[in-house]
C-alpha cells in the first residue's frame, strides 16, 4: 500500500459502522517495564483511516503496553466524543468510586489478557467481573483459542454478555470440527457470546490476502450467529512487523468472503455494535 495514495476499500461502509477494536500509543506516556511499545499512533491518524474506511464509530481497546493505566485510552474516548466507547483494564482493588467514573466516561467492558505477559489473566475473570458487572461491563477476552475447552465452563457462568477477540485466536489454527472451535460455538450458542471477526493476519499460517484457514472458522460463525458477529482492524497491527503491515482496506473487504450477504455485512458492521456497546 502506497501511504500516500492509500487504497479506498471495496466494500462500502454501512451508516454507523463500528471498528471495534484498536488501540492508542502515545510517546509522551511511558509504557509498563517489559511490554512492547510500537510507537507513537495518535488521534489524528486513526480519524484519516476512519474517513478512509466509511467508519463512523469505534471501541478503544486498552493496550498491554499501559496495564492498567488507563489515561491514554480515555483521553481518546474524549475526544471522539459520543461516537466512542472503551474497553479498558482495571485491577482487584479498584474502588467504586473509580469503576462510576470510567464508566460515566465511555467504559463499557474489562478485558481480560490470557496470554504472555498480559495484565489481567482468566484466573481473575470471577473477582474482577463481579465487581464491574453492576456498573454494565461485560468481558471482553483474548486467550489462544485451544485453550478455550479448559476455560469454557467458567466463562459460560459469567454474568451477561462476553466478548470473544480475533476470531478465537487459534494461535495454531484449526479446522472448524476441532475440540476447541466447538467450544467456541458452544459459548456462541448461549446467545451471549460475541466474537470479533479480527486480526487473522496474527494466526493465520495461510497469509494474506484470503487467510483461508482463519476465514473458514470465521465464515462458520458468521452462519451459526450473524446477529452477534463483530469487525475490527486492530489497528495499529502492535504485533506486524512495521514493513509487513496490513492494509486496513483489505482487512475490511475481507469481510466480503467472509459474510457475503450485504444484510448480514450491516449487522456485523453497525448493527451489532451498536446493541452491545450501547452507542
Amino acid at each position: 500500500m502506497s501511504t500516500s495514495n492509500p487504497r479506498i476499500p471495496n466494500l462500502k461502509a454501512p451508516p454507523g459502522a463500528c471498528d471495534t477494536h484498536m488501540h492508542f500509543y502515545d510517546e509522551a506516556v511511558p509504557p509498563a517495564a517489559g511490554t512492547p511499545m510500537p510507537g507513537n499512533y495518535t488521534l489524528p491518524m486513526y480519524r484519516a483511516l476512519q474517513k478512509r474506511l466509511g467508519l463512523a464509530r469505534v471501541v478503544v481497546v486498552q493496550p498491554n503496553a499501559y496495564r492498567d493505566d488507563n489515561r491514554v485510552t480515555m483521553d481518546a474516548v474524549r475526544a471522539l466524543g459520543a461516537a466512542a466507547k472503551a474497553v479498558v483494564v482495571v485491577r482487584t482493588g479498584v474502588t467504586d468510586a473509580e469503576l462510576d467514573r470510567l464508566t460515566r466516561a465511555g467504559a463499557v467492558a474489562q478485558r481480560f489478557f490470557n496470554l504472555r505477559n498480559g495484565t489481567v489473566p482468566l484466573t481473575e475473570l470471577d473477582e474482577i467481573m463481579a465487581r464491574v458487572h453492576p456498573f454494565g461491563w461485560h468481558a471482553n477476552i483474548q486467550l489462544d483459542g485451544r485453550d478455550l475447552p479448559q476455560y469454557e465452563g467458567q466463562i459460560k457462568r459469567l454474568p451477561g454478555r462476553f466478548v470473544i477477540d480475533h476470531v478465537g485466536k487459534f494461535l495454531e489454527p484449526v479446522p472448524p470440527d476441532h475440540d476447541a472451535f466447538k467450544s467456541l460455538l458452544r459459548l456462541v450458542d448461549t446467545g451471549r457470546c460475541w466474537v470479533k471477526l479480527s486480526a487473522a493476519y496474527e494466526t493465520s499460517k495461510r497469509g494474506a490476502p484470503h487467510y483461508e484457514d482463519v476465514g473458514e472458522l470465521a465464515k462458520a460463525l458468521v452462519k451459526a450467529a450473524p446477529e452477534r458477529m463483530l469487525w475490527a482492524s486492530n489497528w495499529p497491527h502492535p504485533q506486524e512487523p512495521r514493513d509487513a503491515m496490513p492494509d486496513d482496506a483489505d482487512l475490511l473487504d475481507i469481510l466480503l468472503e467472509w459474510a457475503p450477504d450485504d444484510a448480514v455485512r450491516r449487522k456485523i458492521l453497525a448493527d451489532n455494535p451498536a446493541e452491545l456497546y450501547g452507542f
